[in-house]
């Protein structure tokens, strides 16, 4: 699974994307992002306000219900206004 950071999460995690190997027992983006802001103190600062980033898994805006599997683009991204 390939998880791609954008603006401050990315500045925050200190990576602009990261390819992870299988994970277990993750079957969801709720449970995604469960596990990624286990990793550490800049992942879990990253992903602690669940309101203010939003979730794509290959290209489609997800919930945390959406499923993931093995071989998904997940981005990870804060809301974006136009103007």
């Amino acid at each position: 699974m390939r998880v791609l950071y954008f603006a401050w999460v990315r500045e925050r995690i200190g990576t602009g994307e990261e390819d992870l190997g299988p994970l277990p027992g993750i079957a969801t983006v709720g449970a995604l992002l469960a596990a990624l802001a286990a990793r550490g103190p800049r992942h879990a600062e990253a992903l602690a306000d669940r309101k203010a980033i939003r979730v794509a898994v290959n290209q489609d805006f997800a919930t945390d219900e959406t499923p993931v599997a093995p071989g998904d683009e997940v981005a990870i991204f804060p809301p974006v206004t136009g103007g």
